[in-house]
């Protein structure tokens, strides 16, 4: 009998040990547990409840690193973070000494991170009937979400025109692309100015040709009508989502793509060069919103020589003709690409006259410049390597040509506008005002802002990316909302104060 009562009381002491032991809720809330004489409710314990507190466990330690994780692909997919700005440029300029190798680096990571959707994107900001978008404009007919662009060369082959526009931008270009492929001028051909946040290159339109490029916007294309449960006949003959244009694919966005002929077609043949630039139109404007018709690369030679004013309408001419033949419902618009280098009147007056002549739909204002004078501002002290690669031969683009763009915008604006009187007084019925791309030098949100007062309907960048990382749109279009809410709220004052 009392070595049944022994074995009953060490089973018991057993049982209840591990609550002993631990803590317990009372002693979380901090107050003292009743003493285990008074508790004869005390619960039991065993295996089960072990089995239970390490499940729990396991589920806590699951969801707090899905947590971790979660927060970890939310901030480095968002243009917002301060590691696309501080980290990742200085970091492929250290890793890649060439700047063309960090470049194509650059492209094949957001190639990659698209694919698996862990790509850097802007969230768009909610817009309501109260709080409507402050930066939309109406560019060809189509409300854009923002007047901000990423210049060509940043995708040269069409690559990856979807995740440059998820970084925020209203208008893509991509290209230049050349009717055959050609490998452009021998490396090394691109070289950084970091003091100046300044590129020199001479890529000289290395392109896959337009064969290649046409193959891949069509299978873009296919893709998209194949998610619509369409087909590619269908979006090009149909447009059944009437605001979302063909090119870009994407509500309020714009896809340009810029042509420009072979290097070994002689410039002095424009018979021969209408032929190469006509190639690429019959193959690239199905999937294109506007042909940049580009004239104006320092490393193609003879090019800008097309921009005097009748080889240039002859050119412009034989593109317009081409892209309205297009086999599709909406025809592409066509743009012009103009040197900055062209700054005299009478050189901006013989291509305001082509682009008249010719029925182009616009000009973009501004490319690299071979100029070299007053690009350091004074007090910025150049290392021995940055004072040989400004000296390369080839087209620097940097911040200091902003104020060469801007003055250019202004002046391209007066005189097509000049030419708009003039059209109209001879025809009530003559179409819209030519638009106007600012390129070049354009860095911040604030000198956004100047280029379009100025004239433009669109800033795009370029350089600012390079070396301001994935989130420079957002910055950009950050920038720009506040300065219009600063002088949104000085009118106000202004007003409430007269009246």
């Amino acid at each position: 009998m009392a070595s049944s009562s022994l074995r009953a009381r060490h089973a018991f002491s057993v049982a209840v040990r591990p609550f002993l032991c631990q803590p317990s809720v009372f002693s979380h809330a901090g107050l003292r547990p009743a003493s285990t004489e008074s508790s004869p409710t005390t619960p039991s314990s065993g295996p089960g409840s072990a089995s239970v507190a390490r499940k729990l466990s396991y589920f806590l330690g699951a969801a707090t690193g899905a947590l971790a994780v979660g927060g970890i692909y939310y901030y480095v997919t968002d243009t917002r973070a301060s590691i696309h700005r501080w980290l990742v440029p200085p970091l492929l300029r250290v890793i890649f000494p060439d700047a063309e190798d960090a470049h194509h680096a650059g492209t094949a990571a957001l190639k990659f991170l698209y694919s698996l959707n862990l790509h850097p994107r802007e969230r768009p900001t909610p817009e309501t009937s109260e709080n409507p978008n402050p930066l939309a404009v109406k560019v060809f007919g189509h409300e854009l979400s923002n007047p901000i662009g990423i210049s060509a060369g940043l995708d040269k082959d069409a690559e990856i025109p979807d995740a440059l526009f998820a970084l925020g931008a209203g208008v893509v270009e991509v290209g230049g692309c050349t009717p055959l492929p050609q490998e452009g001028n021998p490396r090394p051909r691109v070289f950084r100015v970091p003091a100046v946040d300044g590129l020199v290159n001479r890529y000289g339109l290395n392109s896959r040709g337009a064969d290649a490029m046409a193959a891949r916007l069509r299978e873009r294309l296919r893709k998209f009508a194949m998610g619509l449960g369409l087909t590619e006949r269908d979006m090009l003959d149909h447009e059944p989502l009437g605001d979302v244009p063909i090119g870009s694919l994407q509500r309020g966005r714009l896809l340009c793509v810029q042509i420009a002929k072979n290097k070994k077609t002689d410039e002095k043949d424009v018979d021969a060069v209408i032929r190469d630039y006509v190639h690429c139109v019959k193959r690239l404007a199905p999937y294109a919103d506007v042909l940049v018709v580009n004239v104006s690369s320092p490393n193609t030679p003879g090019l800008r020589d097309l921009q005097a004013a009748e080889p240039l309408a002859r050119l412009l001419h034989a593109v317009v003709e081409e892209a309205k033949r297009t086999d599709r419902k909406t025809k592409p618009r066509v743009m012009v690409k103009v040197s900055p280098d062209e700054d005299h009147d009478t050189q901006i007056e013989g291509v305001v006259q082509a682009v008249w002549m010719s029925g182009v739909d616009g000009v973009i204002v501004g490319n690299t410049t071979k100029r070299r004078a007053g690009l350091i501002p004074p007090g910025i002290k150049l290392t021995s390597k940055e004072q040989r690669a400004l000296q390369e031969e080839g087209g620097f683009s940097g911040p200091a040509m902003f104020e060469r763009t801007l003055d250019l915008v202004g002046r391209y604006r007066k005189m097509l506008d000049s030419y708009t009187l003039k059209s109209a007084e001879l025809d009530d019925s003559f179409p819209h005002q030519k638009v106007i791309f600012a390129t070049g030098g354009i860095t911040n949100g604030e000198q956004a802002l100047k280029v379009l007062n100025a004239g433009a309907s669109v800033a795009m960048v370029y350089t600012g990316l390079v070396y301001g990382g994935s989130g420079t749109i957002t910055r950009m279009k950050n920038e720009m909302r506040a300065e219009l809410a600063k002088k949104a709220a000085a009118k106000a004052i202004a007003e409430k104060t007269d009246a």
